[in-house]
Order: structure tokens, then C-alpha cells, then sequence
């Protein structure tokens, strides 16, 4: 059975940090707690930002972060280098995907990320980094962005090969396609993926290519496209496509919203100006009609097509444990095909519960009590722990008594 067996962790895109002092505060405040609730191991799921990565490459910065984890009894295998900048500033909405990957600082500041997961790794370890999928479709771009894209990402998949040569840690880049970005289905990712192992080949390294170049699997992002996560899974096999990481996530879902008011009036309450929450509704016939952003009017008074929709999913991350929020479901039913799915690859990829969103719920608006943060990542944490226990019972096969057993006694 190929799940992971490194521990599990969350990724800390949920905090607020732009120095390595503050990652560590973070880290103490909620990261330790958490595993002291679950009572077993857990890695710490870094994101760094720009001004950390810049900090952290520094001189000895990546050896005394180490140390650091170390003393606080946390691993590290992968980073989320998606958010750039100041992911918890009052507005990041579109934001989120500059620099895009025709960008050169796009490239630098991977790289860095790259250098630091490196530094972390024990000898002969393996981590993953999560990117943008090239860009944001709303944006202008060139003729030429497609062909940056895919020369900047060869060139990383170079520099990341000279890593492994280097340090003898091999670091894998994991593309996550995301709704209405330039890369957000799985078709669009493997056609994208097709083209880049043709200029990998044509340029000699596409053995590099295919160690080092792969995807994110966010399991909320394709199931607000609504597709079936089974056979999206099974696509990337068949493209030879590497899930290097998998998102743990759910999605929002609101059933038959033409008669649903009570629901309605509930989604309108998590219309919010941080994120960018694009929503989708499927239609009895198979369309899917979207929009870019959830707002409190399109939810309270939709367009007719969205009214008379079956059901509207929306991109915002909700806590993995909830198959239902009041009136509102969760796509937590996918989240469960998506890790069947992944326990049957011939590898494993890296696991990580990401639910950014936590002060931004309804009812979270202010600052979130710290108490409140670390019971509802404890929460997720163990609901998730349990879910990968059943598939391994269902399987017949074992999981890592380490990583996914029960807790120790207290």
C-alpha cells in the first residue's frame, strides 16, 4: 500500500509569518501543541515565503533552522512555495499567483526553497515543494509565456539535479493545478506535461525532468471542478505524470440551491476579501457554469443558471474532519476516493493537510483564540490519521505503526 509512511503533518501557510523568527514562534505556538495533543510524531509542513527562503539561505540559516526543528522534535520533507508574499495581508484574492512561472524570480525564489528542503532532509531523503500552475488565466499574457513556463521549469529541473548530485537529497517540484488558472484540470495538466517531457527530450535531460518534475494533487481544487477524482488520478498515472504531494482537503458543497435558502443564507457567510473562492455549479445536463469569487450576493441571488444548478462546489479549504458544516456539505466523500486512489500507486507520495482558511471561517473574523487553532488542527489531524487507518484496513495491508497507528497512551 503506498501511503506515505513519514508522519504526518499541516501546512503552516495557516499562520501568519515573513521571518524565520516568526516561522519559529509558529512552530511553538501551535505546531508542538498539536503533536503533543495526537501524541505521536509529526512534521512540521513549512511554508516559507519569500523574505524566510531569502532569510533562511543566508549564511548558516538552513543548518541552525535544522537544529532548531530538531529541538522541537519535527520533521521536515516538504515545503509550500505557492504563496510568494504576504499570504495573510487583507487582500490577497488573485495576488496569489505572481510572480507566475514566465517570471525569472518565480525560478529564484524555488530554488532557494529547494536549497533550504535539502538542508533539512536526512541523507538520502527525498522532499517535495508545491508551485503555482504557471499562472492565473484572468491574467494577459504573451505568446511567448507558455514557452517561459516550460524553460523555467526545465531549467529548475537542472538545478535540482545538480542538487541531488550535490547533496545526495533528491527534491521533486509538484505542480498544483488549481481552479481557473492556467493549469486547474487534469487534462490541462497532462497536455501541459506532454509538451514539457518533449522539450525535456529534445534538450537531453528528460530523465531529470521526470525524476524532479510532477504534481500536487489538492484533492479540493479538482473536486470543485467537478471531476471524478478516481479517474483523474488514474489519468496522471497513465501521462506519466509523478504525484509528488497530495493535499489533503475538502471543499464546500451547496445541494440544489434553487430550493435551498437556509443553505444559501449559510454560504453568504463565507463570502470573505482575504481569499479567492471560485465557485462552480453543475447543472442536471452535465455544464458546469463558475464564477471567480464567492460573494454574499451571488450566494443570496445567483444568476438563473446557477439557481437552477444540481449542486455548487466552492474553493474554500473547510476542515477535513466535517462532512457537513450546518446545511452546507463538504466534499469529504472525495477526499476519501482520493487517498483509495493514492494507496494503490507503486509510490508514495507525500501527504499534508492544508486548511489555510481557519481565520477566516465564519465566526473567525477576529483573531483566532490560539486554543481553538490547536484543537481544530488536532481535529484534522486525527480524523485524517484515522481515514488512511481504515483504507489500510479495507486493503488488508498494514500502515507504519509510526506514522498512522494508534496514539501512545498519555
Amino acid at each position: 500500500m503506498s501511503i506515505s509512511c513519514l508522519p504526518l503533518g499541516y501546512c503552516t501557510n495557516v499562520h501568519s509569518a515573513q521571518t524565520v523568527a516568526g516561522v519559529l514562534a509558529n512552530l511553538d505556538r501551535f505546531t508542538v501543541p498539536v503533536g503533543q495533543n495526537l501524541r505521536r510524531p509529526i512534521a512540521a509542513g513549512l511554508w516559507l515565503p519569500r523574505s524566510v527562503a531569502s532569510e533562511l539561505v543566508t549564511g548558516q540559516g538552513v543548518a541552525r533552522f535544522r537544529v532548531e526543528l530538531e529541538h522541537r522534535g519535527l520533521t521536515c520533507h516538504t515545503l509550500n512555495a505557492f504563496p510568494y508574499g504576504d499570504f495573510h495581508r487583507s487582500r490577497v484574492k488573485e495576488d496569489v499567483y505572481f510572480p507566475d512561472w514566465a517570471d525569472p524570480a518565480r525560478l529564484s525564489y524555488t530554488s532557494d526553497c529547494a536549497a533550504v528542503l535539502a538542508g533539512l532532509l536526512p541523507e538520502g531523503g527525498e522532499g517535495s515543494i508545491s508551485t503555482v500552475p504557471l499562472g492565473f488565466k484572468g491574467y494577459p499574457h504573451g505568446a511567448k509565456h507558455r514557452a517561459q513556463c516550460l524553460g523555467q521549469l526545465l531549467d529548475l529541473a537542472r538545478r535540482l539535479a545538480r542538487l541531488r548530485d550535490e547533496t545526495g537529497r533528491t527534491i521533486r517540484l509538484a505542480i498544483e493545478p488549481e481552479p481557473m488558472c492556467l493549469l486547474e484540470t487534469t487534462a490541462e495538466l497532462a497536455g501541459f506535461f506532454g509538451s514539457l517531457w518533449q522539450h525535456a527530450a529534445a534538450e537531453g535531460i528528460l530523465e531529470s525532468a521526470r525524476r524532479h518534475l510532477g504534481a500536487c494533487f489538492d484533492v479540493c481544487h479538482q473536486a470543485v471542478e467537478f471531476e471524478d477524482i478516481a479517474t483523474s488520478i488514474g489519468t496522471l498515472r497513465e501521462s506519466d505524470i509523478r504525484i509528488n504531494k497530495v493535499h489533503v482537503t475538502c471543499a464546500l458543497e451547496l445541494e440544489a440551491p434553487a430550493g435551498n435558502l437556509e443553505a444559501r443564507q449559510a454560504l453568504a457567510q463565507y463570502a470573505e476579501e482575504r481569499y479567492l473562492h471560485q465557485t462552480f455549479a453543475h447543472s442536471a445536463d452535465g455544464q458546469v457554469f463558475r464564477h471567480l469569487d464567492l460573494t454574499a450576493e451571488l450566494a443570496l441571488d445567483p444568476p438563473p443558471e446557477m439557481r437552477d444548478a444540481r449542486c455548487w462546489r466552492i474553493h474554500f479549504h473547510v476542515p477535513v474532519d466535517c462532512e457537513r458544516l450546518g446545511p452546507l456539505k463538504t466534499t469529504r466523500a472525495e477526499l476519501h476516493q482520493a487517498l483509495v486512489a493514492i494507496a494503490a500507486l507503486d509510490y508514495a507520495p507525500h501527504l499534508e493537510v492544508e486548511t489555510y482558511t481557519w481565520p477566516v471561517l465564519p465566526g473567525s473574523r477576529q483573531q483566532l483564540v490560539d486554543q481553538m487553532l490547536i484543537d481544530g488542527l488536532t481535529r484534522e489531524m486525527s480524523a485524517t490519521h484515522a481515514l488512511i487507518r481504515e483504507i489500510g484496513a479495507n486493503s488488508g495491508k498494514t500502515i507504519s505503526p509510526v506514522a498512522f497507528g494508534p496514539a501512545e497512551s498519555a
